[in-house]
Protein backbone atom coordinates (compact mmCIF):
# COMPACT_ATOMS: atom_id res chain seq x y z
CA UNK A 1 0.00 0.00 0.00
CA UNK A 2 1.55 3.30 -1.15
CA UNK A 3 -1.07 5.62 0.36
CA UNK A 4 -2.58 5.29 3.84
CA UNK A 5 -5.23 2.57 3.71
CA UNK A 6 -7.79 4.64 5.63
CA UNK A 7 -7.42 7.44 3.10
CA UNK A 8 -7.94 5.03 0.20
CA UNK A 9 -11.05 3.61 1.90
CA UNK A 10 -12.43 7.12 2.35
CA UNK A 11 -11.79 8.01 -1.30
CA UNK A 12 -13.50 4.79 -2.39
CA UNK A 13 -16.54 5.71 -0.30
CA UNK A 14 -17.03 8.83 -2.42
CA UNK A 15 -17.18 6.98 -5.74
CA UNK A 16 -20.41 6.78 -7.69
CA UNK A 17 -21.35 3.52 -9.46
CA UNK A 18 -20.88 2.87 -13.16
CA UNK A 19 -23.50 1.19 -15.33
CA UNK A 20 -24.87 -2.06 -13.88
CA UNK A 21 -23.05 -4.12 -16.53
CA UNK A 22 -19.65 -2.53 -15.87
CA UNK A 23 -20.17 -2.99 -12.14
CA UNK A 24 -21.07 -6.63 -12.77
CA UNK A 25 -17.99 -7.26 -14.94
CA UNK A 26 -15.80 -5.63 -12.29
CA UNK A 27 -17.22 -7.95 -9.64
CA UNK A 28 -16.73 -10.97 -11.92
CA UNK A 29 -13.07 -9.99 -12.32
CA UNK A 30 -12.62 -9.67 -8.56
CA UNK A 31 -14.36 -12.99 -7.93
CA UNK A 32 -12.06 -14.81 -10.39
CA UNK A 33 -8.88 -12.98 -9.27
CA UNK A 34 -8.37 -11.20 -12.59
CA UNK A 35 -6.32 -8.05 -11.92
CA UNK A 36 -8.12 -4.86 -12.91
CA UNK A 37 -7.41 -1.19 -12.29
CA UNK A 38 -8.13 0.04 -8.79
CA UNK A 39 -11.04 2.33 -7.98
CA UNK A 40 -8.95 5.47 -7.48
CA UNK A 41 -7.09 4.77 -10.74
CA UNK A 42 -10.40 4.30 -12.52
CA UNK A 43 -11.51 7.72 -11.32
CA UNK A 44 -8.27 9.34 -12.48
CA UNK A 45 -8.53 7.64 -15.87
CA UNK A 46 -12.10 8.84 -16.40
CA UNK A 47 -11.16 12.46 -15.68
CA UNK A 48 -8.18 12.25 -18.04
CA UNK A 49 -10.31 10.90 -20.86
CA UNK A 50 -12.92 13.62 -20.40
CA UNK A 51 -10.18 16.27 -20.47
CA UNK A 52 -8.24 14.82 -23.42
CA UNK A 53 -11.24 13.61 -25.46
CA UNK A 54 -9.13 11.11 -27.42
CA UNK A 55 -10.52 9.67 -30.64
CA UNK A 56 -7.95 6.88 -31.09
CA UNK A 57 -7.04 4.90 -27.97
CA UNK A 58 -4.57 2.01 -27.67
CA UNK A 59 -4.72 -0.29 -24.67
CA UNK A 60 -1.85 -2.70 -24.01
CA UNK A 61 -3.33 -5.49 -21.89
CA UNK A 62 -7.04 -6.28 -22.30
CA UNK A 63 -7.49 -8.98 -19.65
CA UNK A 64 -11.29 -9.53 -19.64
CA UNK A 65 -12.08 -6.14 -21.16
CA UNK A 66 -13.04 -4.19 -18.04
CA UNK A 67 -10.75 -1.18 -18.64
CA UNK A 68 -11.65 -0.97 -22.32
CA UNK A 69 -15.36 -0.91 -21.50
CA UNK A 70 -14.82 1.67 -18.79
CA UNK A 71 -12.80 3.91 -21.14
CA UNK A 72 -15.41 3.52 -23.86
CA UNK A 73 -17.98 5.20 -21.61
CA UNK A 74 -15.85 8.35 -21.42
CA UNK A 75 -14.72 8.75 -25.04
CA UNK A 76 -16.27 11.06 -27.64
CA UNK A 77 -18.96 9.45 -29.78
CA UNK A 78 -16.46 8.84 -32.57
CA UNK A 79 -13.84 7.40 -30.20
CA UNK A 80 -12.42 3.95 -30.86
CA UNK A 81 -10.25 1.62 -28.76
CA UNK A 82 -7.71 -0.87 -30.06
CA UNK A 83 -6.75 -3.31 -27.32
CA UNK A 84 -4.12 -6.08 -27.26
CA UNK A 85 -4.17 -9.37 -25.34
CA UNK A 86 -2.24 -12.61 -25.71
CA UNK A 87 -3.54 -14.72 -22.80
CA UNK A 88 -5.77 -17.17 -24.66
CA UNK A 89 -8.07 -17.96 -21.73
CA UNK A 90 -9.07 -14.32 -21.27
CA UNK A 91 -9.59 -13.37 -24.92
CA UNK A 92 -13.01 -15.08 -25.38
CA UNK A 93 -14.20 -13.62 -22.08
CA UNK A 94 -13.21 -10.13 -23.20
CA UNK A 95 -14.94 -10.59 -26.55
CA UNK A 96 -18.09 -11.80 -24.81
CA UNK A 97 -18.00 -8.80 -22.46
CA UNK A 98 -17.71 -6.41 -25.40
CA UNK A 99 -20.69 -8.16 -26.96
CA UNK A 100 -22.69 -7.97 -23.72
CA UNK A 101 -22.07 -4.23 -23.65
CA UNK A 102 -22.84 -3.78 -27.35
CA UNK A 103 -19.42 -2.21 -27.94
CA UNK A 104 -17.99 -4.55 -30.60
CA UNK A 105 -18.02 -1.72 -33.15
CA UNK A 106 -16.06 0.63 -30.86
CA UNK A 107 -13.49 -1.79 -29.47
CA UNK A 108 -11.10 -3.83 -31.63
CA UNK A 109 -9.33 -6.66 -29.82
CA UNK A 110 -6.09 -7.87 -31.43
CA UNK A 111 -4.73 -11.21 -30.25
CA UNK A 112 -0.99 -11.71 -29.94
CA UNK A 113 2.25 -10.61 -28.34
CA UNK A 114 1.94 -6.94 -27.43
CA UNK A 115 5.32 -5.88 -28.81
CA UNK A 116 4.79 -7.66 -32.12
CA UNK A 117 1.31 -6.20 -32.47
CA UNK A 118 2.48 -2.68 -31.59
CA UNK A 119 5.19 -2.93 -34.26
CA UNK A 120 2.51 -3.75 -36.84
CA UNK A 121 0.26 -0.82 -35.92
CA UNK A 122 0.16 2.60 -37.49
CA UNK A 123 -0.40 5.67 -35.37
CA UNK A 124 -1.04 8.15 -34.25
CA UNK A 125 -3.01 7.32 -31.12
CA UNK A 126 -4.22 10.17 -28.91
CA UNK A 127 -4.10 8.08 -25.72
CA UNK A 128 -2.24 4.89 -24.80
CA UNK A 129 -3.09 2.95 -21.65
CA UNK A 130 -0.31 0.58 -20.60
CA UNK A 131 -1.51 -2.17 -18.27
CA UNK A 132 0.24 -5.38 -19.28
CA UNK A 133 3.28 -7.38 -18.12
CA UNK A 134 5.19 -4.92 -15.94
CA UNK A 135 8.59 -6.32 -16.86
CA UNK A 136 7.88 -5.60 -20.53
CA UNK A 137 7.04 -1.89 -20.26
CA UNK A 138 10.63 -0.90 -21.02
CA UNK A 139 10.46 -2.93 -24.25
CA UNK A 140 7.08 -1.46 -25.24
CA UNK A 141 8.24 2.11 -24.67
CA UNK A 142 9.87 2.87 -28.07
CA UNK A 143 6.79 1.64 -29.93
CA UNK A 144 4.46 3.54 -27.59
CA UNK A 145 6.36 6.76 -28.31
CA UNK A 146 6.29 6.06 -32.05
CA UNK A 147 2.55 5.43 -32.02
CA UNK A 148 1.68 8.41 -29.83
CA UNK A 149 0.48 11.63 -31.43
CA UNK A 150 2.11 14.95 -30.59
CA UNK A 151 0.43 16.06 -27.36
CA UNK A 152 -0.73 12.44 -26.97
CA UNK A 153 -0.92 10.91 -23.49
CA UNK A 154 0.68 7.69 -22.27
CA UNK A 155 -0.70 6.38 -18.98
CA UNK A 156 1.29 3.51 -17.44
CA UNK A 157 -0.37 1.68 -14.54
CA UNK A 158 1.12 -0.31 -11.63
CA UNK A 159 4.56 1.28 -11.81
CA UNK A 160 5.41 1.47 -8.08
CA UNK A 161 4.90 -2.22 -7.26
CA UNK A 162 3.15 -1.66 -3.93
CA UNK A 163 6.07 0.50 -2.83
CA UNK A 164 8.76 -2.08 -3.58
CA UNK A 165 10.15 0.15 -6.32
CA UNK A 166 12.05 2.23 -3.74
CA UNK A 167 13.71 -0.82 -2.19
CA UNK A 168 17.13 -2.16 -3.05
CA UNK A 169 16.93 -5.07 -5.49
CA UNK A 170 18.37 -7.26 -2.73
CA UNK A 171 15.41 -6.40 -0.48
CA UNK A 172 12.99 -7.62 -3.16
CA UNK A 173 12.08 -11.30 -3.50
CA UNK A 174 14.45 -13.00 -5.92
CA UNK A 175 11.62 -13.91 -8.32
CA UNK A 176 10.64 -10.22 -8.59
CA UNK A 177 14.09 -8.73 -9.09
CA UNK A 178 14.03 -8.68 -12.89
CA UNK A 179 10.67 -6.88 -12.95
CA UNK A 180 11.91 -4.53 -10.22
CA UNK A 181 15.04 -3.53 -12.16
CA UNK A 182 13.19 -3.18 -15.45
CA UNK A 183 10.50 -1.00 -13.91
CA UNK A 184 13.09 1.27 -12.32
CA UNK A 185 14.76 1.58 -15.73
CA UNK A 186 11.39 2.29 -17.36
CA UNK A 187 10.57 5.10 -14.93
CA UNK A 188 14.04 6.60 -15.38
CA UNK A 189 13.66 6.51 -19.17
CA UNK A 190 10.18 8.09 -18.99
CA UNK A 191 11.53 10.96 -16.92
CA UNK A 192 14.65 11.50 -19.04
CA UNK A 193 13.30 10.98 -22.57
CA UNK A 194 13.37 14.30 -24.41
CA UNK A 195 10.18 13.41 -26.31
CA UNK A 196 8.12 13.08 -23.13
CA UNK A 197 7.06 15.10 -20.13
CA UNK A 198 6.28 12.66 -17.32
CA UNK A 199 4.80 12.79 -13.84
CA UNK A 200 4.92 9.76 -11.53
CA UNK A 201 1.96 9.70 -9.19
CA UNK A 202 1.51 7.53 -6.04
CA UNK A 203 -2.06 6.67 -6.99
CA UNK A 204 -3.38 3.11 -6.73
CA UNK A 205 -0.29 1.02 -7.37
CA UNK A 206 1.46 3.95 -9.02
CA UNK A 207 0.70 5.75 -12.27
CA UNK A 208 3.15 7.33 -14.70
CA UNK A 209 1.51 9.99 -16.84
CA UNK A 210 3.47 11.09 -19.90
CA UNK A 211 2.70 13.65 -22.61
CA UNK A 212 4.49 13.56 -25.95
CA UNK A 213 6.04 16.96 -26.56
CA UNK A 214 5.10 18.91 -29.66
CA UNK A 215 8.70 20.03 -30.00
CA UNK A 216 11.84 18.17 -28.87
CA UNK A 217 15.14 19.70 -27.87
CA UNK A 218 16.47 18.87 -31.33
CA UNK A 219 13.51 20.58 -32.99
CA UNK A 220 14.09 23.73 -30.96
CA UNK A 221 17.77 23.72 -31.93
CA UNK A 222 16.94 23.42 -35.61
CA UNK A 223 14.40 26.24 -35.30
CA UNK A 224 16.94 28.51 -33.63
CA UNK A 225 19.48 27.75 -36.37
CA UNK A 226 16.95 28.71 -39.05
CA UNK A 227 16.35 32.03 -37.30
Amino acid sequence: MIVDERMVTYIHSLETPESPLIEQIEQEALDTYVPIIRKETQSFLKVLLMMKKPVRVLEVGTAIGFSALLMCEYLPENGHITTIEKYEKRIPIARENFKRAGKEDRITLIEGDALEVMRSLEGPFDFIFMDAAKGQYIHYMPEAIRLLSKDGVLMSDNVLQDGDIIESRFAVERRNRTIHSRMRKYLYELKHNDQLQTSIIPLGDGVALSVKKTMTVEDKGELQNEE
